[in-house]
């Protein structure tokens, strides 16, 4: 899917799993060898310890943490970690794959299955299995190689304002002009969330349909914004503008209520549950690293309690991990949605270009 004030928050809702707002994308100094299992066995140093090593973890603008949890891993492991922003989801898959062997970090956080298989088939990854995939829903794991590994996810869902707004009942009914014309989404070719709502359109209407339902919202008055920032702090109404549908998170009412001044005791806005987008987003060992062993205890902790707890009211996204507790906000305001789209990363990564071409077409043109 990947969120100060609300709009303080807007940053990491861009990001809720995992891609920042935008629609493109991101040999080992200790000998390997590949196990039956699937698993990669690194040798690591002479102490095993990694004692005295500081990994560098390459993510998106929209990765956030509590201050503690990277200080936790340390105290346990001793080894320090450094976080580098490399821009958006897109650009940080893109500078990976451009340093591919001779990587600008040790593990990569922050690729979805947006851009999965751009990252698969390029071979930027490390194999390793951790122990903690254990506790990860099957559904989660994309890649079964175990290259990248599934850390949170998140839906990308079209939100509407309570109140004196309309309340779509189907992605049908958003296509008609009174619905359509208080509908504000972003371009897929500028926006993470804008790009999973086209795909909820595709994996919807099919590859015979979705053109004509995008003529329907075109024609209806939709607003097009480059970002989501643009279309809920600037056209939707919680913004101040005069939109009363937008395309965002269903996630996004946990932060209307944690950061709703004054304070309220239920989110302003509701959730469409169908036509949902799901977001994975996964973190990986970059081929090249020097650290590999000290790498894998790094994506064990990710994966593990610790981390996997912080991540709901900092990246406004759920955790992978089906053990962990949800925080009350979530469990009271976040919306569960039961039957979330999805298509094959192979299936989008073919298609990216002309999707996004067509719909440049229709909408723009």
């Amino acid at each position: 899917m990947r969120l100060s004030s609300l709009l303080g928050a807007s940053v990491l809702l861009l990001g809720a799993c995992g891609s920042a707002d935008s629609a493109g994308v991101e040999q080992p100094a200790t000998e390997t060898t590949q196990e039956s299992s699937g698993t990669t066995a690194v040798s690591p140093g002479p102490d095993n310890s990694g004692e005295g090593v500081t990994l560098t973890l390459v993510t998106h603008d929209s990765f956030a943490v509590s201050d503690g949890v990277f200080e936790a891993f340390t105290r346990e492991t001793g080894i320090g970690v450094e976080v580098v922003s490399a821009g958006d989801a897109g650009e940080v898959v893109a500078r990976a794959i451009l340093s591919a062997g001779k990587p600008e970090g040790d593990v990569l956080f922050g690729v979805d299955n947006t851009f999965l298989q751009r990252a698969l088939d390029a071979d930027i990854f490390e194999v390793y299995r951790s122990e903690f995939l254990a506790s990860i829903p099957d559904e989660l794991e994309l890649d079964q190689e175990w290259r990248a590994l599934p850390i949170d996810y998140g839906d990308v869902c079209v939100n509407y304002i309570l109140e004196g707004g309309l309340a779509p009942t189907s992605l049908d009914q958003l296509a008609t002009p009174d619905f359509a014309s208080q509908f504000v989404t972003m371009n897929p070719e500028s926006s993470s969330p804008g790009f999973a709502f086209l795909l909820a359109t595709i994996a919807t209407y099919g590859e015979d349909g979705w053109q004509d339902y995008w003529r329907k919202l075109t024609n209806g008055g939709v607003t097009i914004t480059a970002g989501w920032s643009e279309a809920y702090f600037g056209e939707f109404v919680q913004g101040g503008g005069d939109k009363t549908i937008v395309t965002s998170y269903a996630t996004s009412p946990v932060a209307e209520v944690l950061f709703a001044d004054p304070a309220v005791a239920t989110s302003p806005t509701g959730v469409l549950t169908e036509g949902c987008f799901r977001q994975i987003e996964f973190a990986g060992i970059l081929k090249g690293t020097e650290h590999p062993f000290e790498a894998e205890k790094l994506l064990d902790f990710m994966l593990d309690e610790t981390f996997q707890a912080d991540i709901p009211l900092n990246m406004f996204v759920f955790p992978a991990n089906s053990e962990v507790e949800l925080p009350t906000e979530f469990t009271d305001h976040a919306v569960q949605v039961d039957s979330p789209l999805f298509l094959d990363p192979a299936e989008i990564e073919a298609n990216r270009s002309r999707w996004t071409e067509e719909w440049t077409e229709i909408v723009l043109r």
